[in-house]
């Protein structure tokens, strides 16, 4: 009984250490100042979510009005991680993680009594476990180390901050996570440190990874569906080039830019012949993000642009029903992808300044995301019903440090918008509610 109240304890008091993201990526060569441990530490994060929508979310595309009203709801554990990092000595280090998203896989055997006895694998449900990271890190300095491994991209706010206590609303930004992989993870190597103190604070992070796969880009999703990992091994023919820089200067104010840039993605696809009269499909991907805060307030804004090359010819390449990827219509991928966004809450406890009234932040986001921005030349039209305006109003209740219960309503305009009126097709509402965590529960 004493055991288990000890470790209950020591649950509570993990989960007030730095969320994953940060602390990972705070260098230093002293290893206590490193989220706080000295040989290892085991921690991870969570969230429950629940939609009520006032809409049919699969018939966006299949009507002239866009989706159309009803009452949809769902429920849904979008993912559970456990990570833990593990120092082999002052120098080396070992970091993992596994997200079980949507509740994982199962799958099951049966003998089919209609089938003669026969063996059957059925998928009984959907969901992914993945290896989120699996690294190995070589601490030299503050200003220089080197990680070789699966990790995270830092492409964007959202992969830099994935974790559900870095973002207000219920869900990750619907922008990001709409046109890029979310999370993004990728097997390679990375150079990263920092120079200059809290008071002019510059922070690096530089990957060579494997890139994306031409065969999953398409119209509603853009690059996002064209991470590898279908298979035991990714191509490697055309690898990816990523480059994150923050500065942290002025008190509360950390501004961040990335670059991502991947030569030839349909050198990476399954069947390269396919591509042969293609030619090379490059990827772009700009990035710019900025977060305030003080005791008051904390405000985040976002900016990532892309594009790629010979998206026509790449339109016209199709897929067998068969595969994991778009094809037919839904290959229509733009030359131009495009989101942005803002969000910002107040913090009513310093506000009010009630020593015992609960952290609570209610918060507003707007976000704008297009995967059909702009087409090539001589491509087909651009599906209006792509571009979405996002707005969200909703509230965070941190019954812990890093445990938060969250609601909101959201409403989504989509296509071209006009000043009086609407685009004709119709918005789609609904309101969620989630819990989430984040944190390091043990450490030694």
């Amino acid at each position: 009984m004493k055991k288990s109240k000890y470790l209950s304890l020591l649950l509570l008091l993990g989960m007030v250490q730095f969320p994953m993201s940060e602390a990972r990526a705070r260098v230093n060569a002293d290893s206590t100042a490193v989220g706080g441990y000295e040989k290892f530490r085991i921690g991870g994060y969570g969230e429950i979510l629940a939609n009520f929508m006032g809409y049919e979310k699969n018939t966006r595309f299949t009507g002239p009005s866009g989706s159309t009203y009803g009452r949809q709801n769902a429920i849904s554990i979008p993912r559970f991680v456990l990570a833990g990092d593990y120092r082999f000595n002052k120098h080396w280090n070992l970091g993992a993680e596994i997200e079980f998203e949507a509740g994982g896989v199962g799958v099951e055997t049966e003998l089919e009594a209609s089938e003669n006895l026969e063996y059957e694998t059925e998928m009984e449900k959907g969901g992914e476990v993945a290896l989120e990271q699996f690294h190995l890190t070589y601490t030299l300095n503050r200003a220089f180390n080197v990680r070789v491994g699966h990790m995270v991209l830092p492409v964007g706010l959202t992969n830099a901050y994935h974790e559900p206590i870095l973002f207000f609303g219920t869900s990750r930004p619907e922008g990001e996570t709409t046109i890029i992989p979310s999370t993004w993870h990728e097997t390679g190597l990375s150079l990263f440190g920092s120079v200059g103190e809290n008071y002019a604070r510059f922070t690096y992070q530089a990957f060579v990874t494997a890139g994306l796969n031409a065969d999953g880009f398409g119209r509603d999703h853009w690059v996002a569906d064209g991470k590898q990992g279908l298979f035991e091994t990714d191509n490697f023919t055309s690898p990816a080039y990523t480059l994150r820089m923050e500065y942290e200067g002025v008190p509360g104010l950390r501004v961040g830019a990335g670059y991502y840039f991947c030569n030839d993605a349909t050198s990476n696809a399954d069947k390269t012949y396919k591509y042969s009269t293609v030619g090379a499909v490059p990827v772009h991907i700009l990035s710019a993000d900025a977060q305030y805060r003080n005791r008051y307030i904390t405000a985040r804004a976002s900016l990532l642009w892309g594009q790629i090359g010979n998206a026509r010819k790449l339109s016209g390449v199709s897929l067998s029903n068969n595969s994991n990827y778009h094809h037919g219509a839904m290959r229509r991928t733009a030359k131009n992808a495009l989101t942005y966004g803002v969000e910002a809450g107040l913090n009513l406890r310093s506000l009010i300044r009630a020593r015992h009234m609960p952290v609570i932040y209610p918060f507003g986001r707007y976000e704008y995301y297009n995967p059909q921005q702009k087409g090539e030349a001589g491509q087909k039209a651009m599906e209006k019903r792509c571009q979405v305006s996002k707005w969200t109003a909703g509230i965070n209740w941190f019954a812990l440090p890093y445990l938060v219960v969250k609601a909101d309503w959201n409403t989504r305009r989509i296509g071209t918008q006009k000043v009086f009126g609407g685009s004709g097709f119709h918005r789609e509402n609904d309101f969620s509610i989630a819990v989430a965590y984040t944190g390091w529960f043990w450490r030694k």
